[in-house]
């Protein structure tokens, strides 16, 4: 152990358990942490010196650029501190990897294998090449997180280049022949390998993510050593400390799906009892020029300790600008992978998700359908099953993309309703006027 202990800042403003853990990890190896997040971190440039507070040796990145509205304003605060202090994965590398289609060229361009991919600026050229892949193809955004904005598509329709304000690509559907859907995760710190699992996809569904409700078994034994190398060597390639590699196994060999620089941990601990937030930690500790001992990161590493850690910050006031207004029916855009229409919607604070009428969504391409929903009417003590899809909607100069019911609202006035997980971000003017919010969005 060094004389001084050097204090690890871990640069997150969720609190998942990936975070909260490698602060515990830091605290049992015998060092300092603090949690940089908003309520206490601040940058000062003055009388020509640039301080940090709270005061870091060293600064682990975990912001999450894929599950963010805003991602520049991450990637800035990301690259502001770390023209502060050292950081581990950096800004440059996490932006790199969090993009699918700039994380696959790196690849490419080092040789390693990835699907068949094809990212077109226009919606008309990404249809015309959308005929030379097979019937069934993955459509993705560039830029998405837990399996959102991922889509398995047939030949019918149409495919826009972007979705909401994220660009969008198709590529090359890979697995196995008569196998049940699965992927490999491979976690990666500082080149080496903790643990790797099998994810396998819930029955009447092919993404295989563990926030979707994806089976986990432990493959760190059983993976051939070269699969565990193009985890290795991809991680690397993208100049990240640390990441969770997906790959998948096709019929010909293996491909690299995506290089996860904010990979959750909860899934890879179940699957092999083993986390990878001590060697984090350990990283972080040594980066900033402190010693661990390696057997107690081994010991640590069989637990997964992500009890709210001693250095989180008290909460703050937050001082927020008033809310903007719309109206109790609303002007939207509504956008899915084929197309985009302007409807007029209802606010309803009663309602906790957002509704779309099924017709509207075939219109638009929403889909497809990832998990249903149970509603109990307000009229009956029955309670009704609803198909459950992803959504993009702008009002004014916001988009969100949320997980809206489908259903039959033809004997409705409106063919969309407004749910609390958009209407928290606005407050609703009862007058009845509609506002004018309308979004313009370009057509391709």
């Amino acid at each position: 152990m060094s004389e001084r202990p050097v204090r690890v800042g871990v640069l997150s403003l969720h609190n998942s358990k990936e975070v909260k853990a490698i602060l515990n990890a830091v605290e049992a190896l015998g060092h300092n942490t603090e949690w940089l997040r908003l309520e206490n971190t601040i940058v000062r440039l003055e009388d020509g010196e640039a301080t940090l507070s709270p005061d870091v040796d060293v600064v682990a990145n975990r912001l999450l650029l894929s599950n963010t509205d805003q991602p520049f304003e991450e990637l800035g605060l990301a690259q502001t501190l770390s023209g502060l202090r050292p950081m581990l994965n950096t800004p440059d590398a996490t932006a790199r990897a969090a993009h699918k289609t700039a994380a696959a060229v790196a690849l490419l361009n080092e040789g390693l294998p990835v699907p068949r991919t094809v990212l077109a600026l226009s919606s008309h050229h990404l249809n015309q090449i959308r005929d030379e892949f097979a019937e069934e193809t993955v459509y993705k955004t560039a830029i998405g997180t837990h399996g959102g904005g991922t889509w398995k598509v047939g030949a019918d329709g149409t495919l826009a280049a972007s979705v909401g304000n994220r660009r969008a690509f198709i590529q090359e559907f890979v697995g196995r022949t008569g196998e049940t859907p699965r992927d490999l995760r491979v976690y990666v710190v500082d080149g080496q390998v903790v643990g790797a699992m099998y994810r396998y996809a819930t029955e009447g569904d092919w993404r295989t993510n563990v926030a979707l409700g994806g089976r986990v078994e432990d493959a760190t034994d059983s993976v051939p050593e070269e699969v565990l190398d193009l985890a290795c060597r991809a991680t690397s390639t993208l100049d990240l400390d640390y990441a969770g590699v997906d790959l998948i196994e096709g019929d010909d060999g293996w491909y690299i799906l995506e290089v996860n620089p904010t990979a959750g941990f909860k899934g890879l601990y179940r699957a092999t009892g083993q986390s990878p937030a001590p060697y984090i930690a350990r990283l972080a500790i040594e980066h900033a020029g402190g010693s661990v001992d390696s057997d107690r990161v081994e010991t640590l590493a069989s637990t997964l300790d992500d009890s709210v850690p001693s250095c989180k910050p008290a909460p703050t006031p937050v001082f927020s600008k008033e809310q903007v207004a719309i109206g109790l029916t609303e002007s939207v855009v509504v956008r899915g992978t084929s197309g985009t229409k302007t409807v007029i919607a209802k606010s309803d604070t009663g309602a906790a998700r957002t509704s779309i009428d099924l017709r509207l969504a075939a219109e638009i391409g929403t889909g497809p359908i990832h998990t249903v929903s149970r509603v109990r009417s307000a009229s009956s003590d029955q309670s009704k099953t609803r198909a459950v899809v992803d959504l993009v909607v702008g009002i004014g100069g916001n988009q969100h993309t949320v997980a809206a019911n489908i259903e039959d609202r033809t004997h409705m006035n409106y063919p969309l309703l407004l749910g609390r997980d958009i209407l928290k971000n606005y407050r609703v003017d009862v007058s009845g006027q509609v506002q004018d919010h309308v979004v313009t969005v370009d057509e391709e």
